[in-house]
């Protein structure tokens, strides 16, 4: 048996290549990546980290360092499900969800580096082996683009091989963003697969609207059309629009999960490791999709989901989104240009290394 001895916390602010807008959070300057470093008495150290739009990274890196560190210290790396409990219980009276899922996703990521390291075994084989690869759209955040702008970064996504393609909506008006759906499906063509992303802008009503309108353009889903807690909204949208819905990367919990599909009414579940408590968190809620007979889809870390979406049997698509993260890695994503699928890393561990003299100019206190 090991033991863990030291739980180093970093964090990092990186500046985006250029200024990104969605309709709910506004413009994005940087995406922030707090780290954990996980080491044990017989020398192993696992690596696991989190993201953010911009906000909130130093809360979670404190939460980490003057929480959770306390928790780890001195316990079996191995026993990883225990220790999500641990963490969750630990600190749930006051951060459950929120932070709390974040900086428990940093941790649960490092603890599954090492034991997949320790296996000698890639993630994806590790957690079921089904595919080294998955099906994968280019999820651009492009609100503030023009329609020149918007066409160009699609038709980037269809020179990759990418055979999907989404787009984010809530212009000032319907009328705008049927335009740009309309635009955007003439570019790509009958064949290539079409998402659109609301960003939880609309009410209800207008969500079914819109998504009425949507109809036409043969769009897969409609992604979070409302806020993610109107559970009964969300039903209401999907059986009044007749568009499949997605969303649940706001979601935070396994139980916010299984209300949404007991009560609410989603089609493509979307959980994201970084926020939904790590690798542990997110296979709760894809074990769960599949009691629903659903397929289970990912929001951004693409240079990790990739891995746990290829253990799937139920495995929906992978985001490739525009928080670039995996540019700072010695691997970004791999997209095999003749199929337009994502391919898995076949290295043991969780296949994210980063490159830290990459990362050194923006390592900042917190």
């Amino acid at each position: 048996m090991s033991i863990i001895t030291d739980v180093i916390t970093e964090y990092y602010r990186i500046p985006l290549p250029e200024i990104m807008e969605d309709a709910k959070h506004g413009l994005h300057t940087h995406f922030e990546v707090p780290i954990v470093k996980i080491t044990t008495d017989d020398g192993r150290t696992g690596v696991g980290y989190t993201y953010t739009g911009g906000f909130g990274g130093k809360a979670i890196s404190s939460l980490i360092a003057n929480e959770l560190t306390a928790i780890l210290i001195g316990k079996d790396p191995s026993c990883v499900e225990s220790l999500w409990d641990q963490m969750n219980w630990g600190i749930h009276y006051v951060a459950r969800g929120g932070l709390a899922s974040f900086a428990i996703a940093a941790c649960d990521i490092a603890l599954w580096d090492l034991r997949a390291t320790k296996a000698q075994e890639p993630l994806y084989k590790l957690l079921g082996g089904v595919s080294n690869q998955v099906k994968c759209y280019g999820g651009a955040i492009d609100l503030n683009f023009p329609l020149e702008k918007l066409l160009a970064n699609n038709q980037k996504y269809l020179d990759m091989g990418l055979k999907a393609v989404k787009i984010k909506l809530g212009q000032a008006t319907l009328a705008e963003d049927i335009q740009r759906v309309a635009a955007v499906r003439e570019l790509i063509g009958p064949d290539v697969t079409f998402m659109v992303d609301a960003n939880m802008s609309w009410s209800v009503e207008t969500a079914i609207k819109a998504g009425r309108e949507f109809l036409k353009y043969n769009i897969l889903f409609l992604e979070e059309p409302t806020i993610p807690e109107d559970y009964a909204g969300y039903r209401r949208i999907a059986e009044e629009s007749g568009m499949a819905v997605a969303g649940g990367e706001n979601l935070r919990t396994l139980t916010e999960f299984q209300h949404m599909l007991q009560y609410g009414h989603v089609d493509f579940p979307q959980p994201d490791a970084s926020n939904i408590g790590g690798i542990t968190g997110w296979l709760k809620v894809a074990h769960l999709t599949q009691a629903y007979n659903l397929t289970v889809s990912s929001h951004g870390m693409q240079e990790l989901h990739v891995s746990l979406l290829a253990a799937m049997p139920n495995a929906g698509y992978l985001e490739m989104h525009s928080f670039p993260i995996d540019q700072y890695t010695t691997r970004p994503l791999v997209i095999d240009p003749a199929s337009g699928m994502a391919i898995a890393p076949e290295e043991p561990g969780i296949g994210v290394t980063f490159d830290w003299q990459k990362l050194a100019p923006y390592q900042a206190e917190f």
